[in-house]
């Protein structure tokens, strides 16, 4: 756990131009630790993206952001292959996707073709251009940002595609304080875009970071409170057409380690579970016809499904 303290510093780096979020701070974090992608929802104006960005300026690694809209083609996100008339030849030009830390920003607004651009080098960490394989550098993480609003001119990720966020984190309004802080900040104070953030972590930190996530002791009853919430969602239910796969169990193991690291120890505990649980699970259950019905938000599923389950 000698790393811990750097965490702590990056925190409060990034605190130097983001105000308040700590849930999403923390949320984006357990994805850089655990090498996973994020999906961030929230309506317009709540930081997403100056929180990657600036996320992005504390590392010492490659930042590439990608604008999707419904215009955007594939090969403006891996790249193409390109004829060059001098010399008669052909050679690669990479896409915006060869970087460490992809911001895919709007993601919902590019069509699906563009979206499964995606699904190779988010699942295979490798991107295929012309027949030939290109492995792309590590660490490599997708946030990427859509708004929950706006539904014309948008295209709704697949669940296929979902399922390959670790989590699915929802952004939410700050608080009155928090806002107060945000005017005084952005209207009083120094000029924001001369704030100045230090490299506090490189990609040798992330590993071994990523490395002593892993070894986070889990408890084998805890483990088994995992398998009985996910086992769960694919229990007969009138609220559920499509429980969680096991990426759902997985996901659920390396986040509670993620999640107990960042709170500085080196085990899990039920409160490390129940912090992650909604995030990895409300992107991965399919609603049924009666929930959408009855206004039953996926939430309330997830609520229902933990007090269905013993805590050990």
């Amino acid at each position: 756990m000698e790393n811990i303290n750097l965490v702590q510093t990056l925190k409060r780096e990034i605190g130097k131009k983001i105000v308040g979020q700590t849930d999403m701070v923390d949320k984006i974090l357990i994805g850089l630790f655990t090498g996973n992608h994020i999906l961030l929802e929230g309506l317009p104006g709540l930081a997403k993206s100056l929180t990657v960005n600036t996320m992005a300026e504390t590392l010492g690694l490659d930042f590439s952001r990608i604008q999707f809209t419904p215009d955007l083609l594939p090969s403006d996100v891996i790249g193409t292959e390109i004829y060059n008339e001098k010399t008669g030849e052909f050679h690669i030009k990479r896409g915006p996707i060869f970087g460490n830390i992809i911001l895919a920003d709007e993601i919902n607004r590019a069509p699906a073709k563009v979206q499964s651009a995606l699904l190779e080098a988010m699942q295979e960490k490798q991107v295929t251009i012309a027949n030939e394989t290109h492995i792309l550098d590590t660490p490599f993480i997708v946030l990427a940002t859509q708004n929950p609003i706006e539904q014309d001119g948008t295209y709704p990720l697949p669940e296929a595609q979902q399922d390959r966020f670790l989590m699915k984190v929802k952004v939410e309004y700050p608080t009155r304080e928090e806002e107060k802080r945000i005017l005084a900040l952005l209207t009083e104070e120094t000029i924001f875009e001369d704030i100045q953030i230090d490299k506090i972590l490189n990609s040798k930190k992330i590993d071994e970071i990523k490395k002593e996530v892993r070894e986070i002791h889990i408890d084998e009853r805890l483990k088994d409170y995992i398998l009985d919430i996910v086992f769960k969602t694919r229990e007969e239910n009138e609220y559920i057409e499509c429980g969680a796969s096991p990426r759902a169990s997985i996901a659920l193991v390396l986040a509670s380690k993620a999640n107990a690291f960042i709170m500085g120890r080196e085990y899990v505990m039920p409160e490390d579970i129940k912090r992650v649980v909604y995030d990895v699970l409300r992107h991965r259950l399919i609603l049924s016809y009666d929930a959408h019905a009855e206004d039953r938000e996926v939430e309330d599923i997830i609520e229902d499904i933990l007090e269905g389950v013993i805590l050990p």
